[in-house]
């Protein structure tokens, strides 16, 4: 069967309808594990103390962030290319989510520097790209209500989003380019030897499931809704 069968609104809402229960289950499993494994069944570290734990909301908030633009963006060129309507009202759906977990990131973050750093804020270059990633989330939401034509909106939307991408990619990979910024390196990574030590590595891992899981569980069901109120209006238009 191929993939784009699944532009079809109809279908999407059938074949989406199996999984929704499923994956509120999972969702909810992971998280329980991952953050109650984290806060409450590993040590305090011996520089960090307890303020190590943030990294079990902050690191898997972060990690979403960046990944929810990336889906907006694959989304938004499915648009651009196929004009498959279910993809500009995933993106669509994906924003909010996005934005929250975005919001998270800055404000875990924010805890986390006060003690470590002695402020709540420096402008730090992934710091300073996540704030702009955050202010460009808050730009496509807004367009999406500005623009009353949906294709037009999503159009202009998509391509918003492209120029975003720039900052989702500077947030992920800012550390890299600029060696003189506050902030550490990533906690989890492919290319390197050591990561975060196995007593927080395995709950962490929990932990960035379950917002994973999440967040493919809350664009489903908001992309659902908006299939809905796309009808609705569509009905209403006709009865006119």
């Amino acid at each position: 069967m191929s993939l784009w069968s699944y532009a079809n609104p109809a279908k999407f809402m059938a074949t989406t309808d199996r999984f929704i229960l499923p994956l509120v289950m999972l969702t909810a499993l992971c998280l329980v594990i991952g953050l109650g494994w984290g806060f409450f069944g590993t040590p305090d570290d011996y520089q960090q103390g307890s303020t190590v734990k943030i990294i079990y909301i902050h690191v898997p908030s972060a990690l979403m962030a960046i990944n929810a633009w990336a889906m907006m963006l694959v989304a938004s060129l499915i648009w651009l290319i196929r004009r498959h309507h279910v993809s500009a009202l995933a993106a669509k759906a994906a924003a909010p989510v996005g934005v929250t977990m975005t919001l998270i990131a800055l404000l875990t973050g924010a805890i986390w520097g006060q003690p470590m750093w002695g402020t709540y804020w420096e402008w730090d270059p992934r710091l300073t790209s996540f704030l702009i990633l955050f202010i460009f989330y808050l730009g496509y939401m807004a367009l999406w209500s500005a623009i009353e034509d949906p294709d037009k909106a999503a159009d202009l939307t998509s391509v918003l989003c492209l120029v975003g991408s720039v900052f989702a990619f500077l947030s992920r990979y800012a550390v890299n380019f600029w060696a003189q910024g506050l902030h550490q390196g990533a906690s989890l990574s492919l290319d390197k030897e050591e990561n975060v030590h196995d007593v927080f590595y395995h709950p962490l891992l929990f932990a960035i499931a379950g917002f994973s899981l999440l967040f493919v569980t809350l664009v489903l069901v908001r992309t659902r809704t908006e299939i809905r109120l796309r009808r609705a209006t569509a009905l209403e238009a006709r009865d006119r």
